[in-house]
């Protein structure tokens, strides 16, 4: 496998005028336009069409994250405002954060940072009917964000509290403030477990209508979960991908997740949105780390695992059995890590077959992420989609690329 690292990322670069990104979502789902790509042809059609688009027995590998409510404003005496945006909890997991009682810890960025020299800062949150009061303190600095512990009265979780007291959070390109209509509609009609500060926005096109329409046409679907964390907006600001910190991001995917998608090789494989192939493709590369060393204590897929371990690449149906005999050996019925894997051009993909997701920003991983599985016709297709009227970015229109 080709090393991506001296790609210059200005090679993926293209004119988005501001106009052209969608700033709230079409009224219907499933009404937003689909330009599909396969053998060379592209062509427009609507999202509520896709059954009808997708290869026989196809498996759709869904994410199932639902986005929290993480901006948390409080107001000081003096009148200063402080944003404390809640990325993900310190040192525990996120299914436990959300359970707390009194108190928990997260990493956060601080809005008007400069405003909060010392002290905590408080305010009131009304839930079912109990007056609460919730505190924030600043422990410590961690790159550029904070370790802030979170305390309350009276009895009510974590979960309850934010979702109560905080703002959803949207992408900075929209350019406005959160209304009511997106604590709906910035969430996949299927979001389950809380923990993402962005929406897997791939999904957001699916409705009731259109997973009838997949089960009448025996197109099976499976969800699995991996947290998008903020770092999904972080811009490439270096000429080389090598320069290029790739975040990391939470996955939890139990083993019946993983029985499925061995189950299915050979058959048509298409993942939801770019934050499902990172992790089904990452769990492809741990389970050739594993081949390397079965003692390994955690799954954490590195940047560059799959260009420095191309050589020990494995049949896919084996490197997922290999997560299956660690997670027997282990004891376990999740597999709970992290990923941080790059998705270039010169990758090969090991268990997709396709891919629906977003048009995506300018000199973004994500838009790497699909040339690496259509090589140079993005181009084309992007600007298909610019000469047609298509709505780009989050709440914008979607793709179906076909291998």
């Amino acid at each position: 496998m080709n090393s991506p690292k001296n790609i210059q990322i200005a090679d993926f670069d293209y004119p988005l005028p501001d106009e052209r990104i969608a700033k709230f979502p079409l009224e219907r789902r499933d009404q937003s336009k689909l330009l599909v790509y396969k053998d060379g042809v592209i062509r427009e059609s609507l999202f509520c069409h896709i059954p009808e688009l997708l290869p026989p027995q196809t498996l759709l590998v869904f994410n199932n994250t639902k986005v929290i409510h993480a901006r948390l404003f409080f107001q000081k005496p003096t009148g200063s405002m402080i944003e404390v945006f809640c990325l993900e909890p310190y040192q525990m997991p996120i299914s436990q954060a959300f359970d707390q009682r009194q108190q928990c810890t997260w990493t956060c960025f601080i809005g008007n940072n400069k405003k909060w020299k010392e002290g905590s800062l408080s305010r009131a949150v009304t839930i079912n009917g109990q007056q609460i009061t919730l505190f924030a303190d600043r422990k410590q600095a961690v790159g550029n964000a904070w370790i802030v512990q979170f305390s309350w009265t009276g009895d009510a979780s974590f979960a309850e509290i934010i979702d109560q007291a905080g703002v959803i959070p949207l992408p900075p390109y929209l350019h406005r403030e959160a209304v009511s209509s997106d604590n709906e509609r910035y969430q996949t009609v299927y979001a389950k477990w809380e923990g993402s500060v962005a929406a897997p926005t791939a999904g957001l096109h699916f409705t009731s209508e259109v997973f009838e329409a997949l089960k009448a046409k025996s197109i099976d679907t499976d969800f699995i979960t991996l947290h998008v964390g903020a770092g999904t907006f972080k811009p490439v600001n270096t000429p080389t991908i090598g320069e290029h910190e790739m975040h990391i991001e939470k996955i939890e995917i139990a083993r019946q997740n993983i029985e499925c998608l061995l189950n299915h090789f050979g058959q048509p494989i298409i993942p939801v949105g770019t934050t499902t192939v990172r992790t089904i493709e990452s769990v492809y590369w741990f389970g050739v780390k594993l081949s390397q060393n079965p003692q390994l204590e955690a799954m954490h897929v590195m940047q560059w695992d799959p260009y420095e371990l191309a050589e020990k690449a494995l049949p896919t149906n084996q490197a997922y059995q290999n997560v299956l005999d660690w997670m027997d050996r282990n004891d376990l019925d999740r597999l709970d890590g992290d990923t941080q894997l790059m998705i270039a051009p010169g990758y090969t993909y090991h268990v997709i077959d396709g891919l629906i997701t977003n048009f995506h920003q300018p000199k973004s991983t994500l838009l790497l992420l699909v040339s690496a599985l259509i090589g140079d016709a993005w181009h084309d297709c992007y600007q298909y989609a610019l000469d047609h009227d298509f709505r780009f970015l989050s709440y914008g229109d979607s793709c179906l690329f076909l291998k």
